[in-house]
C-alpha cells in the first residue's frame, strides 16, 4: 500500500505516488440491499490527481506519474481556484464519434513535441468520482456519502467543460439502465459502500463487468510446444469481404488441447486471413512468430470479450461456444459493441447531475 497522503499544503507534490487507490472485487450481480453508490465503470486511464499550490501530478493506478502526457489536463486544473486537491477520477479521450483508448495509449510517448502536438489534436477530458482531500481538509477518512457531496461542491465551482463529475445513484436498476442505455459500451458498473472511508489499495467496492460476446470465424491455429492447439485466431469480415484477424482465444485446458486438433484438422487449409492476417511477431506475444496453420472458412464460435481498440479485441478472449449454425459470412463487425460516444457520455453526466439535484 502506498504511504499515507498528507492533507496539509505542501510546496511540492511527492516524489512518489500519495497513495494507491481503492480497487473493486469482480462480482456476479450488484448489491441491492440499502447502503451502497453505484457509478458507471470508465474505460479509461484511472488517475489521481495530487494538486500542492502550483505543483500539480497525475499519478496512474500502477503509481507512475501521468502529467507529463497530459500536459492540457495539468493546465486546466492550475486554473481551479482551489490550490490543495487530491481527488481520484479517470482519463479519457473523446475522437470523433468514440470514446478513444488508442489515443490514450498513444499518449505514452517520450517525446515532448509529440505529446504536445496530441494534447492540442486531442484533448483529454477528466471524469471525477471522488474527493480525498480539499484544502487543507483530508477527507480519506471520511464516508463516501460526505466525501461526494464534497466533490459535487467542488464541481460546481470548476466550471470547466473537460472536467466532468461522474454520474452516481443509489438505485440499483438506474445502475443498470446505464448499461443499457449505453448500448454495452461501459466497462460496467462499480458499487461503494456510502458509509466507508476510503480505503487505499483495498478491494473495498465492487465491481460487475459487461458481458460481450461475438460470433467469429476461427480463420487458423497456433500449435502449443508440446502438442495440441495454443490459440484459436478469431476473424471478421470486413466490408470488402475479407476476413480480418481481430484476436486470438487460448487458454484451453491441456486435457482439451489435443482433442481441438482432432476438431480442426479436416478444416486446414486455405484461405485463412484474406484481409489483415497474422504477420511477424504476435501482438500480443512478441516471442511468438506470424506463422500459423490457415483454415478454411467454415468454422465458428462464439467467445466472451472485454473492449474493442482500433476494431480489434484488446485482450485475449474466453471460448463461450461452437456456432455451427452461424453462418461465416454472418460474422461481421457490426455485431461488435462500439465504445461511447461523447454526446451519450454527456449524458450520462446530465442524469446524474439530474438525480443529485
Amino acid at each position: 500500500m502506498a504511504p499515507r497522503a498528507s492533507a496539509k499544503p505542501q510546496k511540492s507534490p511527492p516524489r512518489d505516488a500519495p497513495l494507491a487507490p481503492m480497487e473493486a472485487l469482480l462480482v456476479e450481480t450488484l448489491p441491492d440491499e440499502p447502503g451502497w453508490q453505484f457509478e458507471p465503470k470508465w474505460d479509461g486511464f484511472r488517475a489521481i490527481v495530487a494538486r500542492y499550490g502550483d505543483e500539480i501530478e497525475i499519478w496512474s493506478k500502477s503509481g507512475k506519474p501521468l502529467g507529463r502526457y497530459f500536459p492540457e489536463m495539468v493546465e486546466r486544473i492550475a486554473k481551479l481556484k482551489q490550490r490543495h486537491l487530491l481527488l481520484d477520477g479517470e482519463l479519457v479521450i473523446p475522437i470523433g464519434d468514440t470514446l478513444s483508448f488508442d489515443a490514450l495509449q498513444a499518449r505514452l510517448h517520450p517525446a515532448a513535441s509529440r505529446i504536445a502536438k496530441l494534447s492540442k489534436e486531442t484533448p483529454a477530458q477528466l471524469i471525477l468520482f471522488d474527493a480525498l482531500a480539499i484544502g487543507g481538509k483530508d477527507l480519506r477518512d471520511q464516508p463516501l456519502s460526505d466525501r461526494r457531496a464534497a466533490l459535487e461542491a467542488l464541481h460546481r465551482t470548476m466550471k470547466d467543460d473537460r472536467i466532468l463529475l461522474s454520474p452516481a445513484s443509489m438505485d440499483v436498476e438506474q445502475a443498470m439502465d446505464w448499461l443499457k442505455s449505453s448500448g454495452g459500451a461501459l466497462d460496467g458498473v462499480i458499487a461503494k459502500p456510502l458509509e466507508e472511508p476510503y480505503r487505499s489499495g483495498e478491494r473495498a467496492m465492487r465491481k460487475i463487468k459487461q458481458l460481450r460476446t461475438a460470433d467469429c470465424v476461427v480463420g487458423g491455429y497456433r500449435k502449443a510446444d508440446k502438442g495440441g492447439v495454443a490459440s484459436l485466431l478469431l476473424g471478421l469480415y470486413n466490408e470488402a469481404g475479407n476476413l480480418d484477424q481481430v484476436g486470438f482465444c487460448s487458454g484451453f485446458p491441456t486435457s482439451e488441447r489435443k482433442a481441438l486438433i482432432e476438431r480442426l484438422a479436416p478444416h486446414e487449409g486455405e484461405p485463412g486471413f484474406t484481409g489483415k492476417a497474422p504477420g511477424g511477431p504476435s501482438r500480443w506475444n512478441p516471442e511468438k512468430i506470424g506463422a500459423y496453420i490457415k483454415l478454411r472458412h467454415e468454422l465458428v464460435i462464439e467467445v466472451i470479450y472485454d473492449q474493442i481498440t482500433a476494431g480489434r479485441f484488446r485482450h485475449g478472449t474466453r471460448f463461450r461456444r461452437w456456432r455451427p449454425d452461424k453462418a461465416p459470412t454472418q460474422c461481421t463487425y457490426d455485431q461488435l459493441v462500439r465504445e461511447l460516444r461523447p454526446a451519450e457520455l454527456l449524458q450520462l453526466i446530465d442524469q446524474g447531475r439530474d438525480e443529485d439535484g
